[in-house]
């Protein structure tokens, strides 16, 4: 099933929703659309529970901070299997900085961990989530290591005869150099 042909079946139940398909080099395999985030309950219940869809595995959430300047920010992809029909679908979602998206846990209890990931690692609220907490990181780890403005880039000559370890002063200004960097590029 095409990326359109989904569409149109989400279109006849949800008339006023808002979809848009992507265009992505495995289109033929998985199919994407875009979803608006008020809506994402709704898409995925249709998927789910429509008899010419069923898509009643959740595969995977996932997250990406590739545009930090954008607006919304992130782009927070879930996938879908179909397995009696032997069909994939990828549905992504755009969301700025705080905005809280809504937990498919209610749908799928196996969200769960991947929500919690995604908050751990992107500091992205899934709203109505049961137990939203840390889960790879320490509970007083300040930031979120897989933002783009997280800073990671320390240069200094490497010591092999003792620990790598860095001063205040020059922990900013390589934080400093990688902000320059960035707003050039």
């Amino acid at each position: 099933m095409t990326a359109a042909e989904i569409i149109a079946e989400l279109q006849s139940v949800m008339p006023h929703g808002t979809f848009v398909a992507v265009t992505t080099p495995d289109a033929a395999v998985t199919p994407t659309i875009q979803v608006p985030v008020a809506q994402l309950i709704d898409v995925c219940t249709v998927l789910r529970d429509r008899p010419s869809l069923e898509y009643v595995a959740f595969s995977d959430v996932t997250a990406a901070d590739f545009y930090p300047g954008r607006d919304p920010r992130f782009d927070v992809v879930y996938h879908l299997v179909s397995p009696h029909r032997r069909a994939r679908v990828r549905l992504k979602i755009r969301v700025a900085g705080g905005e809280p998206v809504p937990s498919l846990t209610s749908l799928w209890p196996g969200a769960d961990w991947p929500e919690r990931e995604l908050f751990d690692l992107f500091g992205i609220v899934f709203e109505g989530h049961a137990d939203l907490r840390r889960l790879l990181m320490p509970e007083d780890w300040e930031g979120y290591p897989l933002r783009k403005d997280y800073p990671v880039q320390i240069r200094k000559e490497v010591e092999t005869y003792m620990p790598l370890q860095v001063t205040e002063a020059e922990f900013k200004a390589s934080l400093e150099r990688d902000r320059v960097v960035r707003v050039k590029e």
